[in-house]
């Protein structure tokens, strides 16, 4: 077997071999503090992203290195069943693993954040998963909702509030005495408000209420039905209800409703407004039960339909600083995949430094 030296400079002559964990260090004192040994020490932690679209995994050290990716199908238990969670986890840790260029093993620790692990019976299930594909030792394998990685990478691990506008949406928040809250995010039916499917839902019922005269004429009408595939407003119900439409493929109606919100229907329009106001009234009261001054609330704005373009994005800003004067607006640090990555690193004991962080937004930049 090959040994590897590492050399420190002492201030006598080189006169014990030291041995650690199969590193031949040689050195003049034991307790010399030989530079870069940490770097050999590093550990591997494991941060999974798990949605209602797809599941995101990345491989990442203590010091600050990104080690590989992976992409696998939805893992929100709320979508699809326990064993295509499982399965979606499974693929996308793989795939980061070797991306690493490494057969799959144990991180050192790892964390989920996965959509809708709101129960202690939700809790129950993503911790038997992990635990059966062996993502981490049980001891450091955490898990929470989505919202609470989006927080830990839109502002990297500072203080404030993170809004979600993607296929759904959640606003969470954390202050600095370590109190926190979620604030929306109860699912389609009850809520997600301001989300892509909110967008999807309105849009129908604009259309199927300016068929009866109930609502002026919206040019959303003729560009929904095409995309619906139906040429009667009346086959509408049969295009909802049989078999159901899917959650994911009313969200999917939001570009359209934006396309034709900026080309000047006001009736789009108003319903683009109302979700703004929605979201931004989500961060208002999470702001209040921080108990965050006004001028000190420190907001980030994530997910799919959050980022879908300037338009959208603008009027959002707007909705944010009306409802929060103070609020301070800052673009995503590091996306929510690293925000579990850096939250893994803690469950080591240990406190993600700023060249740590530094390092992740840099590896991003470079993926891009």
């Amino acid at each position: 077997m090959t040994r590897r030296y590492l050399w420190c400079v002492c201030a006598t002559n080189i006169s014990e071999i030291l041995c650690f964990q199969g590193l031949h260090l040689k050195c003049s004192h034991p307790s010399q503090i030989i530079e870069g040994l940490d770097g050999l020490l590093e550990k591997i932690v494991l941060g999974i992203d798990g949605g209602g679209t797809s599941t995101k995994a990345v491989l990442a050290n203590t010091q600050g290195a990104v080690l590989g990716y992976g992409k696998a199908g939805p893992s929100c238990p709320d979508d699809v069943s326990i064993d295509s969670t499982r399965k979606n986890i499974k693929s996308a840790v793989d795939q980061a693993w070797s991306a690493y260029g490494q057969e799959p093993r144990p991180a050192d620790a790892a964390f989920l954040g996965i959509a809708g692990v709101v129960t202690e019976a939700d809790c129950a299930v993503i911790d038997e998963i992990a635990t059966s594909v062996n993502l981490a030792d049980a001891d450091f394998i955490g898990y929470d909702h989505d919202v609470r990685i989006a927080l830990a990478g839109s502002l990297a691990l500072q203080p404030g509030i993170v809004l979600i506008a993607g296929t759904g949406s959640s606003c969470y928040g954390s202050n600095a005495s370590g109190f926190s809250c979620r604030v929306g995010g109860w699912g389609y039916l009850l809520d997600d408000v301001g989300s892509s499917y909110y967008l999807g839902v309105e849009a129908m019922r604009a259309i199927v209420r300016s068929a009866d005269g109930r609502l002026g004429h919206t040019a959303l009408s003729g560009p929904l039905m095409d995309v619906l595939g139906i040429d009667d407003i009346q086959q509408i119900i049969q295009r909802l209800y049989t078999p159901r439409m899917r959650k994911i493929e009313i969200a999917g109606l939001a570009p359209l409703v934006l396309e034709i919100a900026q080309q000047g229907d006001a009736i789009a329009q108003q319903i683009v407004r109302d979700g703004h106001d929605g979201l931004a009234y989500l961060i208002e009261i999470a702001a209040k039960r921080l108990a965050f001054q006004p001028d000190q609330v420190l907001v980030s704005v994530s997910g799919g339909l959050a980022h879908s373009g300037d338009y959208y994005k603008q009027g959002l800003y707007q909705s944010i600083r009306t409802r929060v004067p103070g609020a301070q607006i800052q673009e995503p640090a590091l996306s929510p995949v690293l925000g579990a990555a850096l939250l893994a690193i803690q469950y080591l004991g240990i406190e993600p430094s700023a060249s740590v962080i530094s390092k992740f937004q840099q590896s991003e930049l470079q993926s891009k």
